[in-house]
């Protein structure tokens, strides 16, 4: 797989409450971002669909992010309607013949990653909810699972990122969430995180950067900024 251009490997995460916020940060950031993620907190907002269709007339790539887990049959409709509406990424979070279907409807451009951990979650979360397995190990488990069922790609935290490299290659997109510039390690919510050039050196292909961004006084310098160390990162 040739390695994407340095500016689209950065997917900014429009984690706002409203179409219009996340218009405006769009805006703000210019043609310093090309790629961006929405989910579902927009979803559950008026005017999801026709961000999409605006990101896309504005010649940006989109990540729609909402884990579909379903049915299969309804999941691939799901997946069917996102290609026909020219989406550049979608997640689906289920088991075979989910992933299955979602590979078997994407069409055009669409390319269906396959979620393997949250990375909110740590092995203590595993333990939890009665998953007695390594973290590394399931997330390679479902990266495996992902390659047979005909997915692209998985979602996957940066700290598993070199070990599922070594089993699939380039067989698989990497898109990696968590991702914290070291002046800014505020974990919140996200307990496996990493910095973009750690990311990038592991073997990520995309990296999703959401409240670093979001967040900063100038975001735009903030993308400038990551974008930079991504670029340093891959020579």
């Amino acid at each position: 797989m040739t390695p994407p251009p340095t500016r689209e490997r950065l997917i900014v995460a429009l984690d706002l409450p409203t179409a219009g916020a996340a218009r405006e940060l769009v805006l703000r950031l210019g043609d310093s971002v090309t790629f961006y993620k929405i989910g579902m907190e927009l979803a559950m907002a008026p005017g999801f669909f026709e961000l999409l269709d605006w990101l896309k007339a504005e010649n940006k790539r989109v990540f729609v992010d909402l884990k579909f887990f379903d049915i299969p049959e309804t999941v691939a409709r799901a997946v069917r309607n996102l290609s026909e509406r020219g989406a550049d990424l979608c997640t689906v979070h289920g088991n075979q013949s989910i992933m299955e279907a979602a590979a078997g409807a994407r069409s055009g451009a669409t390319r269906v990653l396959a979620v393997t951990a949250l990375t909110s979650l740590d092995q203590g979360d595993l333990d939890d909810m009665g998953f007695s397995v390594d973290i590394a190990d399931l997330v390679l488990s479902r990266a495996r699972r992902a390659l047979e069922a005909g997915c692209d790609g998985v979602v996957s935290s940066g700290l598993e990122v070199a070990r599922l490299k070594a089993e699939v290659g380039d067989r698989l997109v990497c898109v990696t969430p968590g991702i914290r510039p070291v002046e800014n390690r505020v974990e919140a919510d996200q307990k496996r995180v990493m910095t973009p050039t750690d990311a990038i050196r592991a073997g990520a292909d995309y990296l999703v950067v959401g409240r670093p961004v979001r967040d900063a006084d100038d975001p735009r310098a903030v993308a400038e900024a990551i974008v930079a160390e991504i670029g340093a990162a891959a020579t």
